[in-house]
């Protein structure tokens, strides 16, 4: 009999291993069998009661790589003759999801997992504070984990280009190149928690967008996690403008910190005056961060502090 078995979206690569290191192991467990792979599918000829033995422990194989990421050979051996995940033993309540890697993404400061708690049950929240704290990390590590579950079909994440002026037409090159260098801590922080051939298929594929906020104009965004970075340079204008682009089925995260306002005008900042008028509604939530969220260098606390204490 012969048995066709999917291994769904796992890179083809990186599953079956540099040449097939992790499919040879495989077959090592299964001598009754003849075992290929040909693209996503791994082909099996045999008896029938192996081919089910064979596809119940491929299926425990993509479990743990789609959980964590990864896959050794290791993990392989152990997860054939065990048929157990390993289990991250620190607090694995604080894990939000097993990034590139497996390299474990976790809340790990009292406001992190505050937000991660609120996400639950608000649509809409605020996270607000100092550098270093966390904020942006922990809002793109709940997106990733809401689309690897299917909660929402795409992620979009969004920030004022207020350094190179909104209108951008005077950098050089094309959009892309025009926006990316004000972008690149939201990549840097996708590129910890989805594997490098994954995260360029969402991003060609418009699974997960990264666009300065002015491009937000008009859109409606359902289905989505949606992110909006440094907020506190936001116009009042323009945060009215993003917040009323919600769509159906859809989480909005604001992260800001009030003390980087790069607006020529602090005041006209609309992330103060949004936590002023919008905090009483049910289904928003406001989590403020502080310098004891702060999981950068230790001299970034310290710096932040000083800087307080001189305001």
């Amino acid at each position: 009999m012969e048995r066709r078995i999917s291994i769904g979206s796992a890179d083809p690569v990186d599953f079956y291993g540099i040449n097939n290191t992790k499919l040879v192991a495989l077959k090592e467990f299964f001598p009754k069998l003849k075992i290929t792979a040909r693209g996503d599918e791994i082909i099996a000829q045999g008896e029938e009661k192996e081919l089910e033995l064979l596809h119940a422990k491929i299926d425990a194989l993509l479990e743990h790589y789609n959980k964590y990421n990864m896959l050794t050979v290791a993990n392989l051996k152990r997860i054939v003759l065990e048929d157990e995940a390993v289990e991250d033993p620190e607090d694995p309540a604080s894990v939000i999801l097993f990034g590139n890697g497996g390299k474990v993404i976790r809340a790990r400061a009292p406001h992190q997992r505050a937000l991660a708690e609120a996400v639950r049950s608000n649509d809409l929240l605020f996270a607000t504070g100092p550098a270093g704290s966390g904020k942006t990390y922990t809002a793109i590590a709940l997106a990733a984990r809401a689309l690897q579950n299917k909660e929402v079909k795409r992620i979009i994440l969004s920030r004022p280009a207020v350094e190179a002026g909104e209108n951008l037409g005077f950098l050089p090159g094309d959009m892309k190149e025009k926006v990316d260098p004000y972008l690149q801590p939201l990549y840097d922080a996708l590129a910890d928690m989805i594997p490098p051939r994954k995260l360029a298929a969402h991003l060609e594929n418009n699974v997960i967008q990264i666009a300065p906020l002015a491009f937000m104009r008009g859109r409606t965004l359902d289905d989505a996690f949606v992110i909006l970075d440094e907020a506190q340079n936001a116009t009042r204008g323009q945060l009215k403008m993003f917040l009323t682009r919600m769509g159906s089925s859809a989480k909005f995260v604001i992260t800001g910190d009030m003390t980087q306002v790069d607006l020529p005008r602090p005041a006209d900042s609309g992330l103060a005056h949004a936590a002023t008028i919008l905090r009483d509604i049910d289904g928003i939530a406001f989590i403020e961060f502080d310098t004891g969220d702060i999981v950068r260098h230790r001299l970034v606390t310290e710096i932040v502090n000083a800087y307080e204490r001189e305001s």
